[in-house]
């Protein structure tokens, strides 16, 4: 049975999609810019952390690469929606490719060893999924914020 493994991959689907349609909403004057009254972070630079969650979390599974993407994800070298959406494309790649793996529900309760510790695949991919919603949501914020003050 692979319902599980369906119900997850659709989620971590829908952050992607959710992400490529914000970035594709903001220009790139407005893509790193801070808008007044938000947190000190850009939407910009919430969506590449909701990525790099992501990055990390599925490298660490499947190559056990657990190097934060922080170094290769700056906003230098990430300057423009183009350049972004093709990041958050390799992610989505390199996540495909993880659920690839996954024969069925039972391999989710497999034990993995994170730099954090030992933990399920479940809970950890529950996890992930939170941490990159939660940067996502910000970056949300943030872009309307900017529409209303531009």
């Amino acid at each position: 049975m692979r319902q599980l493994i369906k119900n997850l991959d659709a989620e971590f689907a829908a952050i992607h999609r959710t992400s490529c349609e914000l970035i594709s909403t903001v220009s790139a004057e407005l893509l790193y810019a801070r808008a007044s009254g938000a947190s000190a972070d850009s939407g910009g630079e919430q969506i590449l952390r909701c990525a790099a969650v992501v990055e990390q979390s599925f490298g660490g599974l499947t190559a056990n690469l657990w190097d934060d993407p922080f170094e290769w994800t700056l906003p230098e070298t990430l300057n423009t929606p183009a350049k972004m959406l093709e990041y958050l494309g390799e992610v989505e790649d390199l996540r495909h490719r993880a659920f690839l793996a996954f024969g069925d529900d039972a391999d989710l309760s497999k034990e993995i060893m994170t730099p954090a510790g030992r933990t399920e695949i479940l809970p950890f991919l529950l996890d992930t999924l939170n941490r990159a919603r939660h940067h996502q949501q910000r970056a949300r914020v943030v872009f309307e914020l900017l529409k209303t003050e531009h």
